[in-house]
């Protein structure tokens, strides 16, 4: 039976554009009060603005997920504003194009921080809260690279496979303490229309050397992500998935590591060789 999500409060972090801003319109249209937080205050009360405008209910905590203390103030905002905390939401991130051996300690350990301890930052809280009310729902913003490994995405992919591995276990662990109303789901996107990529180019310090020139055109909405996650939290499940050729591909080449690798070599193997004037 699917869950009525009516008055059930959700805090999303990375709200302000892309997959968390879409995440919080389509959970707020669902009848969840939202607490929507990100770094950008002035992004954040344009958001809150536009799901009041819609008759809904919002909330804005500005956040940087790398501080616990100021993550611990996301659930503690919700609690204090909406009686309780059903869901939460970890979606802050950033990519980075740019050779293992060229990046410094600084920037693998803050993209780290970012995607990774920022996740962990997030749900801790709200799962204490959740396992005192006995019901809730984490959900963690992966990617489709957390099952493949794209050359000059290496610090990328790590952040997201430990995305992807974390959820695994703490869904397991959750159902074996007894927990099973506490569910937890990755979210798999492929690439979306967002600031991620204009984040990355300006990080990575041009062009993509992987993604074909074309790749924006390919790109997937972000109210497509949104409505999965909708999806899920009405019909929790473990993972999301948004192509499902693209589940499939991952699927083949978690099986089958050496097609995997002959893939990755054809199709993006010459443009690494071209853009190093090979």
């Amino acid at each position: 039976m699917a869950i009525d999500l009516k008055g059930l409060p959700i805090a999303i972090t990375g709200a302000s554009s892309g997959i968390g801003l879409y995440a919080a319109l389509a959970c707020a249209r669902a009848g969840m009060p939202v607490t929507v937080a990100a770094r950008r205050a002035d992004r954040l009360a344009e958001v809150v603005d536009r799901i009041r405008g819609e008759g809904g209910r919002a909330v804005a905590v500005e956040c940087d997920v790398t501080d616990p203390v100021q993550c611990r103030a996301i659930t503690d905002r919700t609690i204090a504003e909406f009686g309780s905390i059903y869901a939460v939401f970890a979606n802050a991130g950033y990519g980075l194009e740019k050779p293992f051996l060229g990046m410094s300690d600084a920037e693998i350990r803050a993209i780290f921080e970012t995607n990774y301890f920022g996740t962990i930052n997030t749900i801790r809280p709200a799962l204490d809260a959740m396992l005192s009310a006995g019901r809730g729902h984490v959900l963690v913003c992966s990617s489709c690279l957390s099952k493949i490994g794209l050359p000059l995405y290496s610090a990328y992919c790590a952040t997201k496979a430990a995305q992807d591995d974390l959820s695994r276990a703490l869904r397991h662990e959750l159902r074996f303490a007894g927990h099973g109303d506490v569910h937890v789901s990755s979210v798999h996107p492929i690439g979306t229309r967002t600031e991620l990529f204009e984040t990355k180019k300006f990080l990575s310090g041009g062009q993509s050397k992987v993604l074909p020139p074309d790749s924006q055109r390919r790109l997937q909405s972000p109210e497509v992500v949104a409505r999965a996650i909708v999806r899920c939290l009405r019909r929790p499940r473990g993972e999301v998935w948004t192509s499902l050729p693209t589940r499939l591909a991952m699927a083949a080449a978690l099986a089958m590591p050496g097609l995997a690798d002959w893939g990755i070599g054809l199709a993006v193997g010459s443009r690494l060789r071209k853009s190093e004037g090979g």
